[in-house]
Parts: structure tokens; sequence; C-alpha cells
């Protein structure tokens, strides 16, 4: 008879096999585009990487918030949400606690000593957090998908549910997490956390930790919909037309997080940039924008706080109600009221806003080793 993990395994074999996205070796994106470097645009050097420019560094330290306070008492308006960081938000809904991407770790790079490192410590630490419901885990690269931190929540916080994209389990299970614990989605399916509905939507990326298992695993974005509050989370993608059905099939939004840092013109279409942000949230149809992956790691070649800038600088003109609170600060999006430019305290310069682009995880030290 087979044991468990056997059929643990076959079954998540056949759902593999079963998806749209799976063409029997790898997952792909719903349209052609490249995972790697676009053909007929310059590229930026190793040198470049190995010998950063100015302002791809915070001059000083980053302002901090703690959070701890306002966590002590539930979001008057029922929906609250803490940028930790990167990708990482605590998203307070209708009653119900859900972690999004938590990397707590010190470099999103399978070693200790080298690659990127982060730029300020975590504003709250794990052991601060309260009670949580579920980790959304949209994907497994290092900068969203941190094995120590996984590690840590796993011993303190054994109850807690972890929901992902398809394939990704396996990993978890290797790393002790109980199979009852994990939740795998394909795009448009569901699961339920409490009363808010949790549905893994398409995103225009890609997977792998290794040079052997690129594109192995699903990359997703996430819709959270409670009885009150509907939350898009869209984890890491390039622009792609299919914004326009996860807006009509799920909005509308109370808040959109959406990535705006760490791109090149030569990955446009794995990641968004800030310019191609509002064009996403041009196409999702509404919902006030809450700014994320940018402001922790340095993972590309322009300053670190020009995706800040350029978005507000796009931002204003199109009338897009934008939301980008200190590190640690808990916003609830209905009391929110116009952008503290906080991060022009840290840079010794305002950079100019650059042309939009997107960033280079297939040439980032993250993705030169698997754990």
């Amino acid at each position: 008879m087979p044991s468990r993990e056997d059929r643990t395994i076959g079954h998540r074999r056949e759902r593999m096999l079963a998806s749209p996205r799976f063409d029997g070796r790898v997952f792909r994106n719903t349209y052609d585009v490249s995972s790697g470097l676009k053909p007929g645009v310059e590229r930026p050097t190793m040198r470049d990487f190995l010998c950063p420019s100015e302002g791809r560094i915070p001059s000083s330290p980053l302002p901090l918030v703690d959070p701890r306070p306002v966590w002590r008492a539930r979001p008057e308006s029922g929906l609250r949400a803490t940028w930790l960081g990167h990708s990482t938000l605590l998203i307070e809904m209708d009653g119900v606690r859900i972690l999004t991407d938590p990397v707590w770790g010190n470099r999103a790079s399978p070693l200790s000593f080298a690659g990127p490192k982060r730029f300020h410590p975590p504003p709250a630490s794990l052991a601060s957090l309260p009670e949580l419901d579920a980790v959304i885990l949209s994907h497994d690269h290092y900068d969203h998908f941190d094995r120590p931190t996984i590690l840590a929540l796993a011993k303190h916080r054994p109850e807690t549910s972890y929901i992902t994209s398809l394939g990704v389990g396996e990993r978890l299970e290797r790393w002790g997490i109980p199979p009852q614990r994990i939740t795998e989605l394909d795009w448009w399916e569901q699961t339920d956390v409490k009363s808010v509905t949790i549905t893994a939507a398409p995103a225009q990326h890609f997977s792998g930790r290794g040079l052997r298992d690129r594109n192995t695993t699903l990359w997703s974005s996430f819709h959270l919909r409670g009885p009150r509050h509907s939350v898009f989370f869209g984890a890491d993608s390039g622009l792609t037309q299919e914004f326009t059905e996860i807006g009509q099939r799920l909005g509308p939004f109370d808040l959109v997080a959406l990535e705006i840092g760490a791109y090149h013109p030569s990955w446009g279409d794995i990641h968004m940039g800030p310019a191609n942000a509002l064009n996403a949230h041009h196409l999702l149809g509404s919902g006030p924008l809450l700014p994320i992956h940018w402001g922790t790691f340095n993972l590309a070649i322009h300053p670190w706080s020009e995706p800040a800038e350029t978005l507000v600088a796009l931002g204003a003109p199109a009338n897009v109600p934008l939301l980008m609170p200190k590190l640690g600060a808990p916003i609830e999006p209905t009391q929110a009221i116009g952008v503290d430019a906080w991060w022009r305290a840290v840079s010794s310069a305002v950079p100019a806003p650059l042309a939009n682009a997107s960033a280079p995880e297939s040439l980032m030290p993250m993705e030169r080793a698997a754990d």
C-alpha cells in the first residue's frame, strides 16, 4: 500500500498535469513572454550588479514604525494593512489576519554571507506578530519564500495554514510543514479561511530557486474576499491583459498591492516597475494602490527610492489614490489621506523618474543556488 507521502506526491502530480498552465514539464505564462532578457533591449552587465552606482543603497537608516500598539485593537473600518518590507503585508480584514510572502531573513539569497542584504530590520519581530489565520506564499523566489522565516513560523506557530501556488507544497513538506496545513491552488481556484475566500489569480512571472528547477512550480497573484472587504495582492508580475479579467471577475477592490521596485527595460515582461503598475491598476479598475516590492533589498540597478518617486510623479496626474506608508505603519484605506514622501528624508538627492522597466531575477545571486 502506498505511504501517505507517496499518495500526497501522486495527488500533487495529478493536479499539476491537469493544470492548463503545465505543459507536462514546466509551467508557462498565458502569453508567450520571456522569463529572462528581452531581445533588442540594452542589457545590464554583471559589473552593474557587482559595482553598485550611487543611490542604490539608502544613505541613512530608514524610518520604521512599531506597529504593535495599533495591532492590539481591531481596525475600525474592518480593513487594515501593514507593510513590513518588500512584499510582506499583514492584512487584517473582516476579523481575519493573513500574512503575505513573509521574509524576515537578512538576505534574499540561499547564502547567509552573500546576496541582496536588507536595508532595514523588520519593523516587528516574528514573535510579536498577532495571531495569524493563514500565510500566503505567492511563489518560490528567495525574496518571497524565505526558508528561515517559514521554519521559524512553523516552530512557534504550528497551527498556521499555508496557502500557495500549485507545486510549491512539496518544498514546504520537505521543510517539515504538515501536508494538512498546506493548500495549493491553481489559478482561479479558491479556499476559505474563516469568513474570507482566497482566490489564486494569474500573474506573468516565473519560478525557481536554482539552475535546474526553473518553472517547475506555479506563480500567482491572490485575491481576498470577505463579507465586507476585497483586497488584491499582486505579488510578482509583469504587465498583462489578464489584469482586466482579474478586475472583472474579482473586483471591485478596497485595496490593491502591486510591485513597483526592482526593474529594468530588459526585464519588462516579468516585472512591472511604477509606470506599468499604474497601467495594471487601470486595468484592475478600482481600489487605492499600495506599492510593494521596493525599499528593502537592492535587486536592480536603479536608485533605491526611484520607484517611489516615479510612482508619485506619474500617479498624481492620473488621479490614482496612492497609499505609501512608512515601513511598519498600519493603515486603513478609508482613513489614509495623501502621500507622505518619507523616503526623501533618507535619500541624499531625489532621483529623476526613469523610463518604466522591470527587474532581473534570472541574474540575481538568489537564482544561482537551491536550498
